[in-house]
């Protein structure tokens, strides 16, 4: 979690909101500071007991402020026979990935009744940012008991509820018993009772979740409706570092808080008879070997990732394939200013507008998941896909979002709703060494422009493996059968909690230098 600066405040006529109140309290802020602060005067008790929260212990005394990010509500609490109160609920640091909530609370006397509410809702549509935030969220909670070593429960009650709860959301509680479960809670949800589905897990209870809302009769209304939240409870968090842009419960429960919904993209994926939604990833070869393989080594945590990926380097394991890919955009600089323009806030031109004759364009209420544009996996294959044949395949891996897990952005040029997948290759009989240096890598993000690793924009494709009896194919983590497949991409089908409205990772390098000549 990112440590919060100290700040100077502004001269007094620079403040666009001050609130003068009894016992020489002034409360004041405004939109000129840097992501907002509510400065605090005359209040030297609550200056000693935060001073080193946010500023150190240089921070005077007789002033104090609060970051917009952290203060969770502003209301003037009417209580009989009492004199108003100004009530500011806020959260502190305790540590460094650890908050805890607390008040400041001032009378207001009845000439300052009407100044103080309006005062209070114009701070308070300002820290859930302008009002794109929805303050009192209504969430139906899933909480996966053995989730990160079986330390989900206990991190959601102590780490995240009090945080909700003095927020003000609504909770409807459910710790999970067994595989599956999330998938019928969603699928009989009362979609109109809630605002978001919060998992508190691994990535694994998002994907029920998901394919939990794609098997009502309403599928599209339930996912554009319900957003998805995650706080992150287990050993894969890739949701929660893409979208609260950190892998602790407490910095994302604040997240969650202070989320705005966004559109993102889901994948539709069949194979045999079978249609599932995938929201993060799939992939084939050496990352989901290291991953799927070494379920057995649980007990290492994430080092059985990094031993599975070394033995497969060092045996120079392949997997020949077929496939066959719907390419949007094959060339790297190409790929870096589509991204470039979309972090700049166009509309990607292979999203729809809302209205459009197009199977991905948003639909009535009450429909079924769209229709897939290019069948499945046992139609012909569309002529305008470019296929290949592929003997000594290292690496399959197609995501929708950027991290793929804490120190890994495997992905910097993935957008939640730009209607495209991110598709990775490489071969698998690099030298060791070379090997090596393009796994890590990832880590700093400088695989990007590396020449052994293609990276493409994608809307579709299908992968079919070849000589091999059995094998691992991941989908958002979760082992499927080792039998052809095939993948489609829907624009903006989904709706997720997010901090900016993208996601919390760098791009590729110098994405912001990129211009392509037109």
């Amino acid at each position: 979690m990112s440590e919060v600066q100290s700040v100077q405040e502004p001269p007094p006529e620079q403040h666009e909101h001050a609130l003068h109140l009894d016992d020489g309290i002034v409360l004041s802020f405004s939109a000129g500071v840097p992501d907002g602060w509510l400065f605090v005067k005359g209040d030297a008790a609550f200056a000693r007991r935060n001073r080193w929260k946010y500023h150190g212990p240089t921070h005077r005394t007789e002033n104090n402020s609060l970051p917009f990010s952290h203060i969770l509500l502003v209301e003037v609490v009417k209580t009989a026979g009492r004199p108003d109160e100004l009530v500011i609920t806020y959260c502190y640091e305790a540590a460094s990935t650890l908050l805890r909530p607390n008040t400041l609370k001032y009378k207001v006397s009845e000439t300052k009744e009407t100044e103080a509410q309006d005062w209070a809702v114009i701070l308070l549509s300002d820290v859930y940012k302008k009002g794109k935030a929805q303050v009192r969220k209504r969430a139906k909670v899933l909480v996966n008991p053995f989730a990160g070593g079986g330390n989900a429960v206990r991190q959601f009650n102590e780490d995240v509820k009090p945080l909700f709860v003095a927020a003000q959301m609504q909770l409807d509680i459910v710790v999970t018993e067994r595989k599956d479960q999330a998938i019928e809670i969603c699928e009989a949800l009362d979609i109109d009772a809630f605002d978001v589905v919060v998992v508190c897990s691994g990535d694994g209870l998002a994907y029920e979740v998901f394919n939990g809302f794609a098997k009502r009769p309403d599928a599209r209304k339930a996912l554009q409706k319900i957003a998805v939240a995650h706080i992150p409870c287990g050993s894969g968090n890739a949701m929660s570092c893409n979208l609260n842009g950190n892998n602790f419960p407490a910095p994302s429960g604040l997240a969650v808080i202070k989320g705005i919904r966004t559109p993102m993209d889901l994948m539709s994926l069949t194979q045999g008879p079978r249609r599932t939604l995938s929201f993060l990833s799939q992939s084939v070869g050496i990352i989901a070997e290291a991953d799927l393989a070494t379920e057995n080594l649980r007990w290492m945590g994430h080092r059985r990732f990094d031993l599975g990926v070394a033995i497969r380097m060092i045996s120079k394991k392949t997997y020949p394939c077929d496939v066959a890919i719907k390419v949007e955009i094959e060339d790297k600089k190409a790929v870096k200013e589509h991204y470039r323009r979309m972090r700049g806030g166009e509309k990607s031109p292979f999203v729809p507008a809302e209205g459009e004759s197009n199977s991905n364009a948003i639909q009535p209420a009450g429909d079924g998941l769209p229709p897939l544009r290019f069948g499945t996996v046992n139609d012909p294959l569309p002529p305008d896909w470019k296929q290949e044949s592929i003997d000594k395949l290292g690496n399959f891996y197609c995501g929708n979002m950027a991290f793929m897990a804490p120190n890994a952005n495997f992905f910097p040029a993935a957008m939640p709703n730009d209607g495209l997948m991110d598709l990775c290759l490489n071969d698998g009989d690099l030298s060791v060494v070379r090997y090596y240096k393009l796994m890590s890598s990832v880590e700093n993000n400088r695989h990007y422009d590396r020449a052994d690793l293609s990276y493409r924009k994608i809307s579709a494709y299908r992968f079919t493996p070849r000589n091999q009896p059995d094998g691992y194919i991941s989908i958002d983590g979760e082992r499927i059968p080792f039998e052809p497949f095939q993948v489609e991409v829907h624009p903006g089908l989904g709706t997720v909690l997010s901090k900016h409205g993208y996601y919390e990772a760098d791009g590729p390098t110098n994405w912001n230098q990129s211009r392509v000549q037109e």
